[in-house]
C-alpha cells in the first residue's frame, strides 16, 4: 500500500463529523487530538520524504537536460569542424539522453503530483487540528455550564421537596388548631345552662343573712347602753 493510499482518508476527513461521533466530548476530544497529532507527525515525515523524491527527480531531469544540451552543442562544433562522424556520435548520445529524459520527466511529474497531494493532506490535517483545538475550548466551556445547570436543577429539586415538607407541616398545624377549636367548642356545649332564678335567689339569701347580723348587733348595743 502506497503512502498516499494510507493517508487517503485524512484528506477526506471532516472535523465536524468527527466531533459529532464523540460519545463523551470532554474525555474523547483530547484523545482524538492526540491521535490526530500522531497522524500529523507521520504525514509530515512522509511528506518530507516525498518532497525529497520530487527534488531528486527534478535534479535528475535538469541534469539530463543539461547533458542533452551539451551533446547538441558538441555535435554543432563537430559539424562546424567538418567532422560528420563525430557529430553523429554526439547526436546519438544526445538522442539516448533524450529518451532517458522522457522517463525522467514522467517520474518528476508523478513525484510532483504526489508531493502536492501530501502537502494538501498535511495542510488540511494541520488546519483540522487547529479547528478541533478551538472547538475543544468551546465544548469544555459548554460542558462546564451544563454541569452547573445540572447542579442548579438538583438544588431546585431539593427546594421543591422542602416546600412540600413545609406545606405538610402547615397542614398539620392547621389540623391541630382545628382540633383545639373543636375541643373548646365541645367544652362550651357541655356546660350546663345558667339558672337565672337560682342566681337571684342566692343573691337575696345573702342579703338576708347580712340583715340578721345587723339586727343582732343593734340589740347588743342597746343592752350595753351604747
Amino acid at each position: 500500500m502506497s503512502v498516499l493510499e494510507r493517508f487517503s482518508d485524512i484528506i477526506s476527513s471532516n472535523v465536524n463529523a468527527l466531533m459529532d461521533r464523540m460519545e463523551n466530548p470532554e474525555k474523547m476530544i483530547d484523545q482524538y487530538l492526540r491521535n490526530m497529532m500522531n497522524d500529523l507527525a507521520e504525514v509530515k515525515k512522509n511528506t518530507a520524504g516525498i518532497m525529497a523524491e520530487e527534488a531528486k527527480a527534478k535534479r535528475l531531469l535538469d541534469e539530463n537536460e543539461g547533458e542533452v544540451a551539451k551533446y547538441g552543442e558538441l555535435a554543432k562544433k563537430a559539424l562546424t569542424s567538418g567532422n560528420d562522424d563525430d557529430a553523429r556520435v554526439f547526436l546519438a548520445k544526445k538522442q539516448e539522453l533524450e529518451d532517458i529524459g522522457t522517463n525522467l520527466a514522467k517520474s518528476y511529474a508523478l513525484a510532483h503530483e504526489n508531493a502536492s497531494k501530501m502537502r494538501q493532506m498535511h495542510d488540511k490535517l494541520a488546519t483540522d487540528i487547529e479547528k478541533l483545538k478551538g472547538r475543544r475550548s468551546m465544548i469544555k466551556a459548554q460542558l462546564s455550564v451544563a454541569d452547573t445547570q445540572e447542579k442548579l436543577n438538583k438544588v431546585n429539586q431539593s427546594v421543591g421537596k422542602s416546600k412540600g415538607a413545609i406545606s405538610s407541616f402547615q397542614r398539620m398545624e392547621e389540623k391541630a388548631a382545628r382540633r383545639v377549636d373543636e375541643a373548646n367548642a365541645m367544652s362550651e356545649l357541655n356546660e350546663e345552662p345558667t339558672d337565672e332564678a337560682k342566681t337571684l335567689e342566692e343573691k337575696y339569701a345573702s342579703h338576708q343573712g347580712s340583715a340578721a347580723v345587723e339586727d343582732e348587733l343593734q340589740r347588743m348595743k342597746e343592752e350595753m347602753g351604747l
